[in-house]
């Protein structure tokens, strides 16, 4: 890998000098380095542990340290001799602030571990792991060892919920023999003659007789009563291990503390590696808080109807549940993992990611796409991916073209890592194409689960409308899946020539803290320099951006739509009986559809991109009904005229009755008292 630093000095303005042997024979200037005060970037992480220890056993280091990877990215590659942009992108994106820091959840295990599943099998993972952990074992069939060093429990479970050091598991105990009791004499399997006990000390109910051999033959230890009720019982653990072939938890992302080993790999390298992850769960742990959630945003429900529940359908973790009565939705931080996907798919914004904010991914996309052209790069492709498996996979494809087996990263695409490759959406990315990205892959792996993929696509398919109807050409945005390096490499290679067009003058502006300030922000600036400019664009089911359309027919104006909306985009009008969309604050949730009682509104997903989109247009409108007595307005003719139409042949509603309902309140209550043909309580 050729690096020039007098050039990656002058796309980052400042000056730079070469070290190659820095972590061999070279390792005075970095500790020379970290004396000076100012933030040390070391351009390569196989030694990062060891600039670690120097830089902590350096006397006098003042410098925070940050690492970032230009060998396998981009130095090993069949494009090496091209991708000083690239590098000058990378180590510019390295020398941002760290993010700020973010709010924390708290876990706390005191390694108490339940094992479930066949008794032989839940021992033997006991007996590794007893020394550090407090073992109950819930037995499920098979025989055990003589000796009985661990508690044993049996019986139908009927839930296990909870996380990390809250783990609750409901059981109910319905069969005759106790399995903390029972000392495994065997005397009960000796005497039972239709055989209904096996080695496992469970009572097959069909096969028993009810001789009660086995109850005379245990009347010293009393381990066996027939007699007993199916007792429910609740027990709390810190940790849980699963030894059976169906899981508890059949969510994609299961509980942290939970782990599931069915019995095809409870032996062997997995079950190693789940047992040292268990013994290592004790004490107390902190993960970031992933999300922020703001109630006066949310779209989810009003008046118990559910609108939007884009959130709660992706939650891979089930972390997420409907909340009706409080018109809101619930997370549960302690499931939560951190994928982000329900702030991508939520329209209003009221689901934000926190880790990091997305100001600052958008500040370090920008100056990624920013660096890049300024080192004279052209169209740069944006790659993101985990900083897991798809890190490891961008790593593994480095090393492989540096022995000549696979081509690498282009020059042009610029890798940058996320803590789950689903908490990004078109907000981001449609920002990034606006100042200069001309392509944004998503790198998926075995790590996601299916809906993620799904709503990433359906991302995708939203941004693309946008960009196709403003005359963008080309492809600008590309779910990749990727099993292994090899995969990766030849997606990379078709994902080099995918580029599209981009706005011929950037876009300056920064993303906001806001989703849907952001995506005002970007589209704007697209439209402002779009190719084409089409008064509306428009867009799949699910976007969110459209319009409403009413049917004047039915709509009676009883405006309850518009104390549904959550966005403001229905409005009334004070002065006169009008129902008015501002359609640039639309998402789309459908509570406005789903209220009203005409069944008299549609969705129409589209991207109206004329000025009138900000302002409030008139919907339906009507003349206003007066009241008879006053002249008051009290209501629209049309839904007066509906009133008297359904209730004219009421017994209730006759003579006088009905010519009140033509009445405001007010003069209502003054003809009932006035009228001579009412009875008043002084006649009695």
């Amino acid at each position: 890998m050729p690096l020039d630093p007098a050039a990656l000095g002058q796309a980052l303005d400042e000056k730079l000098t070469l070290h190659s042997t820095l972590c061999r024979r070279e390792a005075g200037a970095f500790q020379q380095a970290v004396k000076g005060g100012e933030d040390v970037v070391v351009a390569c992480t196989q030694e990062k542990r060891l600039f670690a220890e120097i830089g902590e056993q350096t006397e006098g280091a003042i410098s925070p340290i940050r690492f970032v990877n230009i060998r396998e990215t981009g130095g090993w590659s069949r494009d090496a001799r091209s991708a000083m942009p690239k590098l000058a992108a990378l180590l510019a994106a390295a020398k941002l602030p760290e993010p700020e820091p973010v709010a924390t959840v708290t876990y706390k295990s005191a390694g108490r571990l339940l094992v479930i599943g066949p008794l032989e099998a839940a021992e033997r993972f006991a007996a590794v792991a007893g020394d550090a952990l407090d073992v109950t074992i819930f037995a499920r069939g098979g025989s055990g060892a003589q000796e009985r060093r661990f508690p044993v429990v049996g019986g139908r479970i009927q839930s296990l919920t909870g996380w990390l050091g809250a783990f609750q598991l409901e059981w109910a105990q319905d069969n005759p023999i106790d399995l903390d009791l029972c000392t495994r004499c065997n005397a009960c399997v000796a005497a039972c003659p239709e055989q209904a006990i096996g080695l496992d000390y469970q009572v097959d109910l069909r096969a028993c007789k009810s001789h009660r051999s086995c109850v005379s033959a245990c009347e010293v230890a009393g381990a066996i009563d027939f007699t007993r009720a199916p007792a429910p019982h609740s027990e709390s653990y810190d940790l849980v291990l699963d030894l059976r072939q169906q899981p508890a938890f059949l969510r994609h992302a299961p509980p942290q503390g939970y782990f599931h080993l069915p019995p095809e790999r409870a032996d062997g390298a997995a079950a190693l590696e789940t047992v040292l992850k268990l013994r290592e769960l004790v004490g107390e742990f902190e993960k970031p808080k992933f999300f922020a959630y703001k109630q006066k945003l949310c779209a989810h429900s009003r008046n118990e109807q559910v609108g939007c529940s884009a959130c709660i359908d992706i939650c891979s973790a089930e972390a997420i549940s409907s909340d009706k009565a409080h018109q809101q939705v619930k997370v549960n931080s302690s499931l939560c993992v951190g994928c982000g996907a329900c702030t991508t798919v939520c329209p209003t914004g009221a689901m934000t990611y926190t880790y990091p904010r997305p100001a600052e991914q958008g500040t370090k996309i920008k100056t990624l796409v920013s660096s890049y052209e300024r080192a004279g790069g052209k169209a740069p492709v944006l790659l993101l991916h985990s900083q897991e498996r798809g890190q490891a996979l961008v790593e593994e494809l480095g090393r492989a073209a540096r022995v000549g087996a696979a081509h690498g990263v282009p020059a042009n695409v610029i890798p940058l890592a996320l803590w789950h490759v689903a908490s990004t959406g078109i907000d981001l990315w449609l920002t990034a194409v606006a100042q200069g990205a001309a392509h944004v892959a998503v790198l998926a792996t075995t790590e996601e689960a299916p809906q993620y993929l799904d709503g990433l696509r359906q991302q995708m398919e939203v941004g693309q409308a946008i960009l196709a109807g403003l005359g963008y050409a080309g492809s600008h945005f590309s779910l990749l899946q990727g099993r292994d390096a090899m995969d990766l490499d030849r997606e990379l290679a078709l994902l080099a020539k995918r580029g599209g067009a981009v706005p011929a003058q950037r876009g300056r502006f920064s993303a906001t803290p806001e989703k849907r300030g952001t995506l005002t922000l970007a589209v704007e600036h697209l439209a402002e320099q779009a190719p084409l400019q089409p008064e509306a664009i428009a867009l799949p089911a699910g976007a969110p951006f459209g319009n409403i359309l009413v049917d004047t027919q039915k709509c009676t104006l009883c405006l309850s739509c518009v104390g549904a909306c959550p966005a403001s985009a229905l409005q009334d009008n004070p002065q006169q009986p009008q129902l008015r969309l501002v359609e640039s604050n639309c998402v789309q949730c459908g509570l406005c559809a789903k209220t009203c009682p005409e069944q008299a509104i549609t969705l129409q997903p589209r991207l109206l991109l004329t000025p009138e989109r900000k302002q409030p247009r008139v919907l339906n409108e009507a003349k206003p009904y007066g009241c008879i007595r006053c002249g008051k307005p009290f209501g629209t003719l049309k839904a007066v005229e509906l009133m008297l139409g359904k209730l004219a042949g009421h017994a209730m509603f006759q003579g006088e009755a009905l010519e009140r309902l033509k009445m405001c309140s007010d003069c209502r209550v003054i003809d009932i008292h006035s009228s001579s043909a009412e009875s008043r309580i002084t006649d009695l």
